[in-house]
């Protein structure tokens, strides 16, 4: 009697605990399909997305194709680029440094880095290691001592040195990513290794991360992505951007499958099954919010989600929904991105790999993973951003609609094509080297962004880059007193001839 009354006590149990698996199957497979469908609807040529949640991996898998015009397909071990999310490790790597009481986030980084300087020598003696991940420190964005040459690290921060403040040191706001390669600059003079060998050691590792690769030139096994980019309405295939001299702020490349790993353990005070990375006072301090952020430095998404705060935490923004703190970082090279995003509360983490350039549906499956798995709620996330994003795209294209409009016509350049060609200079961007060919202007900056250029009108030329995704150049031509070509001015850069 008593095991029949046992029997009959644990079957609603039983039943419940189907019941709910049955539920969470089920919804597992109605965000798989949404993600798929979503895919279609961006255009996205291939994805991977990974959903955690308790410990336990909800969703690992792949979608759509590695590259265009090719049938393989992306799995959960195709490997992407994290990009930017890459910051949460190196900051997760200084913290560590914390822990072993061998820097303090509060030590000024000349104390472990002698040869930082800024421009300013106030900011260069007062500028503390927290500042190097919250994006407040003075400076203003420097993408351009990466993205239009290729120079080593070292040399990145060298003439880093030489770029003016924005603002005053902690009063404003502007995503900086040079400062995370100080951030690794200061690991390795602490640790005594680079920054490349240390993330592998003490993350890649202990977490069993075995297809994480700390830099773009490490990637070589071939179940690879492709990147691809809109160029005149039509998806192309296009060559990878790197990032790997300023490799702290986003050069790791993951697949879903190691990300994952990563994930439950930035959600679990930073355990795993060998220990924990962070000591959990050094751990919650990554996830406090670290400097206030105005909405106009977030995504567009913003403007539908209308969260009432924002911030920065040690490489993470952070914002409300439903009443929820939410943890999240984007990462956006030429045609890749990724997203990172945690609910905290709830346990509940999820990462979009994805190789087509900006592609905003990330953020409509942070938010939909986000109800499906957590908050309840329907909203299609999907159609909604798709609509947000497709109107900036059309605001986007009147400025360079309203200059064609404006050419002034029948207008000749002031010299002979021959006089525009030389060598050009700054100290801060470069050489650009300029020479004619035929009736154009072929223009070729740090050996790295070329363009042939034709007349536009007076002394501005304009004309495609090689590398088409870039868009179109102008060029405009000064002349000095003596009426010579002394300088120009590509897209905001100045130039002088020599």
């Amino acid at each position: 009697m008593k095991k029949l009354f046992l029997l009959l006590f644990l079957l609603p149990f039983g039943l419940l605990a189907q019941k709910k698996g049955d539920d969470l199957a089920a919804k597992i497979k109605a965000f798989d399909q949404y993600v798929e469908a979503g895919r279609n609807q961006w255009m996205v040529p291939g994805m991977a997305v990974t959903v955690v949640k308790d410990g336990k991996v909800l969703l690992s898998k792949g979608y759509g194709v590695r590259s265009l015009g090719q049938s393989e397909p992306v799995d959960s071990k195709t490997l992407f680029a994290c990009a930017s999310t890459t910051k949460a490790m190196t900051a997760a790597l200084m913290g560590m440094l914390v822990d072993e009481g061998k820097v303090n986030w509060n030590d000024p980084v000349i104390k472990h880095y002698p040869g930082f300087k800024l421009y300013d020598p106030y900011m260069t003696r007062e500028v503390k290691i927290r500042d190097l991940f919250t994006h407040n420190a003075g400076m203003g964005n420097a993408d351009f001592l990466w993205s239009l040459m290729r120079i080593p690290s070292d040399e990145v921060l060298r003439i880093f040195g030489e770029v003016k403040p924005t603002y005053s040191l902690r009063s404003s706001f502007i995503y900086q990513n040079i400062m995370y390669l100080v951030a690794g600059k200061v690991i390795e003079n602490v640790s005594g290794k680079p920054w490349e060998v240390l993330i592998r050691e003490r993350i890649f590792t202990p977490l069993g991360m075995s297809r994480s690769v700390p830099m773009r030139k490490d990637v070589t096994d071939p179940n690879q992505t492709g990147a691809h980019y809109l160029v005149d309405g039509k998806i192309m295939n296009i060559t990878h951007s790197s990032c790997d001299n300023v490799g702290p702020a986003g050069s790791v490349w993951s697949c879903a499958d190691d990300i994952n790993k990563w994930m439950m353990a930035m959600l679990d005070s930073s355990k795993y099954a060998g220990g924990r990375l962070l000591k959990p006072a050094t751990w919650a301090e990554m996830f406090k919010p670290q400097t206030l952020v105005p909405l106009s430095e977030f995504y567009p998404t913003m403007q539908i989600l209308k969260p009432n705060w924002t911030s920065y935490g040690l490489g993470w923004f952070q914002h409300d929904y439903k009443g929820r703190k939410i943890n999240y970082h984007t990462g956006s090279l030429a045609g890749a991105i990724a997203m990172h995003a945690q609910l905290p509360d709830e346990k509940l983490g999820i990462y979009i790999f994805g190789n087509f350039d900006h592609a905003e549906l990330r953020h409509a499956l942070v938010y939909k993973a986000f109800d499906v798995f957590a908050l309840g709620g329907n909203r299609d996330w999907s159609t909604e951003f798709k609509k947000l994003y497709d109107g900036i795209t059309v605001a986007s294209e009147k400025p360079e609609k309203d200059f064609e409009a404006a050419r002034v016509a029948n207008t000749q350049p002031s010299h002979a094509l021959e006089a525009y060609a030389g060598t050009y200079t700054d100290a801060l961007f470069g050489t650009l080297v300029i020479t004619q060919e035929g009736n154009q202007l072929a223009i070729d900056a740090n050996n790295f962004l070329k363009a042939k250029l034709s007349h536009w009108h007076y002394d501005t030329f304009r004309g495609p880059f090689e590398k088409a995704w870039y868009g179109k150049v102008n060029a405009v031509f000064s002349t000095g007193a003596d009426g010579k070509i002394k300088s120009v001015n590509i897209e905001g850069m100045d130039f002088r001839k020599n």
